[in-house]
């Protein structure tokens, strides 16, 4: 039964808890509070350590093992010993870099996963050997870093991943690609006996071995499953990772406009302006986003089946994202292109309707 491969993670993850965080404790290894954290107190940071442990071990026993499951492996064991050093030793953000690129490096050259070629609508497909060899870096290394970023709220980065996880689980059905839709289950299943000490009040954080373990996985496991489909390649995983690509870039932008770096934190990401902007309080602010993550499920869902549906769907709701952003001021007061737009069109029909 399929559902083996989600519960038994899910059950040694919420078991593996209990002694991370009592090493944790031990070790002084709690999140740091800063002007840009929300929590209080002393709350352990390695929880990753125990979605790694069961992903890998139930894993390797239920995944026939290829060239791809190699490199896919090495590269999450990679990226999650570069997290784990960052939660105890706090590295300089260029020594993450250089685990998340050799992460990389394992999956393209041992795992064979790349994107040389990119499928377009009505049978394009566009050869690109060199140049998908840097998207490949860009992407993978991007998602990382774009899920850790979304990772300030509890409950949020685990619940995201799930929701992702299982969305691409359900659409690797359709295209078979079991070890996907078996790899999917079981980072799901690891993440939710973790998530059931993560949601608000978190008693544990998965910290960047977790986050970036989970940004890496995804990206990683999307592009496989979907990169020799008939549909847009990217098209699907953009959709689905749509709320970390979208604050990612919100938040470079807004800096650059401020004359900041794109490293310096702040308080205006998309689950700040929900919980504090939108008053809706850390549960709220989550199961919003929980909320649209599945509407963006639904909608690469629907895009597999029916393409022109999906692509509506897709419309609408970037289109309603932009109105929050400008409605907001995410980036900046004065960024309200279609607000104004909105603006202009009701004055004039308040005159039309004068005259």
């Amino acid at each position: 039964m399929d559902i083996i491969y989600f519960v038994a993670p899910l059950v040694l993850s919420a078991i593996l808890i209990w002694p991370v965080r009592m090493v944790a404790k031990k070790l002084n290894l709690y999140a740091k509070e800063n002007k840009r954290t929300i929590h209080h107190g002393k709350i352990p940071r390695i929880g990753g350590v125990a979605i790694y442990l069961s992903f890998m071990i139930f894993s390797m026993l239920f995944v026939k093992e290829n060239r791809t499951f190699d490199g896919l492996i090495i590269g999450a064991s990679i990226v999650f010993i570069g997290g784990l050093t960052d939660d105890i030793f706090d590295i300089k953000p260029i020594f993450k870099l250089i685990f998340q690129f050799a992460a990389t490096t394992a999956l393209v050259f041992i795992g064979n996963v790349y994107l040389n070629e990119i499928n377009l609508p009505f049978g394009i497909v566009l050869k690109m050997p060199l140049l998908g060899y840097i998207i490949t870096y860009l992407w993978v290394i991007g998602i990382t870093n774009a899920l850790n970023l979304i990772d300030g709220l509890d409950g949020l980065a685990g619940g995201f991943s799930i929701i992702v996880l299982m969305t691409i689980a359900i659409l690797t059905t359709v295209i078979h690609q079991r070890n996907v839709f078996i790899l999917c289950l079981v980072m799901a299943g690891a993440t939710m006996g973790f998530l059931f000490y993560n949601f608000h009040p978190a008693s544990i954080f998965m910290g960047d071995c977790g986050s970036q373990l989970l940004g890496y996985f995804i990206s990683s496991i999307a592009l496989y499953g979907f990169k020799s489909t008939t549909f847009i390649t990217l098209g699907v995983p953009i959709i689905l990772l749509f709320i970390p690509i979208f604050d990612t870039f919100s938040a470079i932008i807004r800096r650059k406009l401020k004359g900041e770096s794109i490293s310096t934190p702040d308080k205006s990401h998309f689950h700040h302006v929900l919980m504090n902007g939108m008053g809706l309080g850390q549960v709220g602010a989550v199961l919003t986003i929980y909320i649209v993550t599945a509407l963006f499920g639904l909608t690469a869902y629907l895009y597999v089946y029916d393409e022109k549906l999906g692509v509506t769907l897709l419309v609408m709701l970037i289109i309603l994202f932009e109105i929050f952003i400008e409605y907001t001021g995410m980036i900046s007061p004065k960024y309200r292109p279609i607000l104004s737009l909105m603006d202009r069109l009701t004055e004039r029909g308040k005159e039309n309707r004068n005259n």
